[in-house]
């Protein structure tokens, strides 16, 4: 039961009335009306900013259009008052039984309260994490592996097909320096002294592959040509990296449902599959592209190459698919990529990038747009940088170098719990500052703790309730007299709660999982309240000798504790019983 989106209804129907009335012309879609709580809640419980979206088309003040409407909401049966605040919002106060029957339907439906349908029968693909496998993952790739993760429990939670796909960057230069890595380590393991150079990863997580390596081959290899050993190395060695990077994404509790090969998609013909796609709509030319202005762009050579039309579709140039010499740019396998993505039959598809790849977001756009004949939205989430901090000092991460923070070692320093909580404190396209004495602190101050604490409170209090011999079981529960929780404190834990189902539709569209966290503090705060007034006032005590009121908040305690059991299952975080 969503009581925004409820009366969200109520007010376009309220329009609808004044429009068949003939007091509104209704030429304004009322899709942007908005109902929610107000900022300040001494105001009311529910806040419409419709009179002021209808204004201008209205050709009417949003003081007289705010009238128009409260004069029919006042007429509601669940309406105790409307009040219209300048410059014409109008604030609601519903009738308390409505809120009692909020928190039932909660209670009654622990696991699927706040659940939507909106994407009901669409099929989603967010790709996320897609690092090079050339090492373990480093706190850098966290932030993008726990946002794309978190964003897809969110999106099925609001019904859709989701697909976890991670993208493997197995074909290019990469992994060729990679192969020449462990080719070093591998000479090294027989005796030979060697030198790294610049393009090496010298990271100690290559000799295990060498070892292995030389366990599998013996010295076959430590006198041949590159030319002899390349291909082996490449293969082997990229194998190793994934691998190491699925174990890593099992530490974090991320489980794909696809890794995509990139060396899969060139053996495939896919790439040529598109451009013909893109070709047949006219979309593809022979060019010379106008020399760069002020920067480099990337691919630029000042020579005729197959260049896709991308301007036509929002972007600031043409992109070049193909140089001059015959071989692909970076761009023409993205292409083909997403081409493979929409003939999978996906209705929307979601990239998550780092933030350097911001020059990436109109031509991937402008080719899905393209190649889907408009039918297939592209979103791209980029995910800021995360400046990582101990005993006030920065980390300094360097994949290269070998000196990264790799995921394990913040794992086992803090815990995934508080690593995935974290990494959504923030929006994703805002810098995060990750503090880890910070993050360990059992306070106010530690989001996670706070959150996790106030879920394993609500156990207690329930525990406690059935170690005296109280008949707690679900029957008994469900008869509760919830109308006597009349206390302040009370209905501010049950109006938060009667806010889940809308904070769950709002960042699913939105596609903002930081949401979730914001509110599972507010919730968390509200019952840490509630405690402390309860050891202050023997009245507010949950296990009192008042069997009834001691039911019915029973009813509130375990319906909060499952709200947030739900939220912390979206965000990936484990519902603590214990602390």
């Amino acid at each position: 039961m969503d009581i925004f989106f409820e009366f969200r209804s109520r007010i376009r129907s309220a329009l609808e009335e004044l429009v068949s009335k003939g007091l509104l012309l209704g030429e304004e879609s009322f899709e942007s009306i908005v109902v929610e709580p107000p900022r300040d809640h001494s105001l009311g419980d529910l806040a419409t900013n419709a009179a002021l979206i209808l204004a201008k088309s209205e050709k009417k003040r949003p003081m007289v259009i705010a009238q128009l409407i409260a004069d029919i909401l006042a007429k509601d049966s669940s309406v105790g008052s409307v009040e219209i605040v300048k410059p014409g919002f109008i604030n609601v106060i519903l009738k308390s039984d409505i809120w009692f029957q909020v928190l039932a339907k909660a209670f009654s439906n622990p696991t699927t309260f706040g659940c939507n349908i909106h994407g009901k029968g669409k099929k989603i693909n967010v790709e996320y994490v897609s690092a090079n496998p050339t090492g373990p993952l480093h706190v850098g790739h966290t932030r993008g592996a726990v946002f794309g993760d978190a964003l897809s429990n969110l999106l099925e939670f609001n019904g859709y097909e989701v697909t976890r796909e991670y993208y493997v960057n197995d074909a290019g230069g990469q992994i060729d320096a990679l192969a020449r890595s462990v080719f070093l380590r591998y000479i090294e393991l027989h005796g030979h002294k060697i030198e790294l150079c610049e393009e090496s990863y010298p990271g100690e997580y290559l000799i295990p592959v060498a070892a292995e390596l030389k366990r599998k081959y013996g010295d076959q290899f430590v006198k041949e040509k590159e030319s002899e050993w390349l291909g082996t190395f490449k293969s082997f060695s990229s194998d190793a990296m994934l691998n190491l990077i699925k174990e890593d994404l099992k530490l974090l509790g991320i489980s794909m449902d696809k890794f995509y090969s990139e060396q899969a998609l060139y053996k495939s013909g896919r790439i040529n599959l598109a451009l013909k796609s893109l070709a047949e709509k006219g979309l593809i030319y022979s060019g010379v592209l106008p020399p760069p202005k002020g920067k480099q762009v990337e691919d630029y050579e000042p020579k005729k190459q197959t260049l896709f039309k991308s301007t036509d579709f929002g972007d600031d140039l043409d992109r070049p698919l193909k140089k001059s010499d015959g071989s692909w740019t970076y761009f023409a396998p993205d292409v083909a990529y997403h081409f493979d993505k929409i003939e999978r039959g996906y209705d929307e598809l979601i990239d998550v990038f780092g933030a350097d790849h911001s020059g990436y977001v109109k031509r991937m756009k402008a080719a899905v747009s393209a190649l889907s004949a408009g039918k297939v939205n592209l979103h791209i989430k980029l995910c800021q940088l995360v400046r990582l901090y101990k005993k006030g000092r920065p980390y300094k991460m360097s994949k290269r170098a070998g000196n990264f923070v790799s995921v394990r070692d913040m794992i086992s320093e803090v815990g995934r719990d508080v690593i995935r909580f974290m990494m959504l404190t923030r929006k994703n396209d805002a810098q995060l500052d990750f503090d880890v004495d910070k993050a360990l602190e059992q306070s106010k101050d530690n989001a996670v703790f706070y959150v996790q604490y106030a879920h394993a409170r609500c156990c207690s209090i329930i525990d406690k309730a059935r170690r005296i011999g109280f008949n707690i079981d679900e029957t008994k529960l469900e008869g509760a007299e919830l109308a006597i929780l009349t206390a302040k404190s009370e209905g501010r834990i049950i109006k938060k709660i009667a806010e889940w189902p809308r904070v769950v539709q709002v960042s699913g569209l939105s596609h903002e999982p930081h949401r979730i966290v914001f509110y599972l503090y507010e919730l968390a705060a509200e019952i840490h309240s509630y405690q402390h007034e309860g050891k202050l006032n023997a009245d507010l005590k949950v296990i009192s000798q008042d069997a009834n009121m001691m039911l019915a908040r029973l009813v509130l305690i375990r319906t909060a504790q499952s709200v947030i059991s739900v939220g912390l299952n979206i965000l990936g975080v484990s519902p603590l019983t214990k602390m």
